[in-house]
């Protein structure tokens, strides 16, 4: 009986004793719980993968598709060119490696019907490559994984048109802010603006593309499908473009001018430091006022252009606060007049919201009338989609993702 009773006395005291008992759980635990962060973050990097992945096939397949209508391109050329457009979309942000293996595996298909100058293209791109799993998941997870993925852009010739487009971008402060795509160009670093220390210039490395240098490379995309339809003309009569810029107030301007020579010129002079706040009122509205001047309708006319189609592009990273960091909604309302007024007088307007806060989204959506003419643009590869898709639009053609 005196074992028996020991025996019962030890028990009470060791269920009464937790510490043996946390440290068996926390052995249990947390091997559980490593396994469940590594998982979230394999996730994490796999669909921040697929999802650059998807943006450099669209870039390829609107592209290519657009490229064909031109007759830019053949079809025996579709293959080089689709690859050039993904592998240089996708570069900035993937590893040498990586890129490499794209390029191995991407596979450009074209289709077409009709003849001649009216033929409709459509273009499916498909590729992949190696995502490289993080480190600290590597106990749970053999190998890395293959991320796939395909777009399908269909284009359809239309006859020329001549144009009048006036670019309106950003260039308050804000748009000195680093993005989330690595410049590989300066693999030791450089000076940024972080936002966080907005006005200091400071060294990081790596380095990362400012939104401003990123606005550069994808109005380049955009002037360059407008040159795409000054080629298609030997008179050199269909294009005429202008640039303004903004912070809270007209930075400046490139006059309505024949070609995109000027407009590129004024783009890429915009300052690596823009500061001030954020007020495109005038901006816009002096760009509306250009387009439906007697003086561009002169313009046009000497080159034999009875009729022309206008357009506006506008591009902001923030919301109207005028020379403040406050949301101001009167702004909104005069911007909002303008553009009503801009698309009562029969110009298009198709606006981009870059990295910008929920007002400025909903006033771009507003502003640009059509669903379609609105474009969300969250980092580098997706605002050079926009200018691209953009472009491809003012070149008249229906250029669309099919899946």
């Amino acid at each position: 009986m005196r074992i028996l009773g020991s025996m019962k006395s030890k028990v009470r005291r060791l269920a009464r004793d937790m510490r043996g008992n946390f440290g068996i759980l926390a052995a249990l635990l947390i091997p559980v719980i490593l396994a469940a962060v590594a998982t979230s973050m394999d996730i994490s990097k796999l669909l921040s993968d697929k999802g650059r992945l998807s943006s450099a096939l669209d870039a390829a397949s609107l592209a290519t598709a657009s490229a064909l209508t031109n007759g830019d391109i053949t079809t025996a050329q579709a293959q080089d060119f689709a690859t050039r457009i993904a592998s240089g979309q996708i570069s900035s942000t993937m590893s040498d490696a990586q890129v490499k293996e794209l390029k191995a595996s991407l596979v450009a298909s074209v289709t077409s019907q009709g003849s001649g100058s009216k033929k409709d293209y459509t273009v499916k791109v498909t590729g992949k490559f190696t995502s490289q799993l993080l480190a600290f998941s590597g106990f749970h997870a053999l190998g890395n994984r293959t991320v796939s993925g395909s777009s399908t852009a269909t284009s359809q010739a239309q006859t020329a048109t001549a144009i009048s487009l006036y670019l309106v971008v950003d260039e308050s402060g804000s748009m000195a802010w680093p993005t989330e795509t690595e410049d590989k160009s300066k693999p030791n670093g450089c000076y940024q603006y972080p936002k966080k220390d907005w006005d200091k210039k400071v060294y990081y490395a790596p380095c990362y593309v400012s939104k401003i240098a990123s606005l550069k490379t994808a109005a380049t995309a955009l002037f360059d499908q407008m040159d795409m339809i000054e080629a298609s003309d030997a008179t050199n009569s269909l294009v005429r473009a202008g640039v303004n810029s903004f912070s809270h107030q007209v930075e400046g301007q490139s006059d309505l001018d024949w070609g995109t020579k000027k407009s590129r010129t004024y783009v890429s002079n915009l300052p690596a430091k823009p500061m001030g706040g954020t007020d495109m009122t005038e901006a816009l509205d002096d760009a509306n006022a250009a387009l439906n001047s007697k003086t561009e309708a002169a313009a046009q006319a000497v080159k034999g252009n009875a009729t022309f189609k206008k357009f506006i592009v506008l591009m902001t990273d923030g919301e109207n606060t005028g020379e403040s960091s406050e949301w101001k909604p009167a702004l909104d309302a005069k911007t909002l007049n303008t553009c009503a007024s801009a698309r009562a007088a029969g110009v298009t307007i198709f606006t981009v919201a870059y990295m910008a806060p929920p007002n400025g989204e909903t006033l771009l959506k507003s502003c640009a009338g059509e669903a379609s003419n609105y474009y969300k643009a969250t980092d580098m590869p997706s605002l050079i989609k926009a200018f691209n898709d953009i472009g491809g639009k003012v070149a008249n053609q229906t250029t669309r993702m099919t899946n």
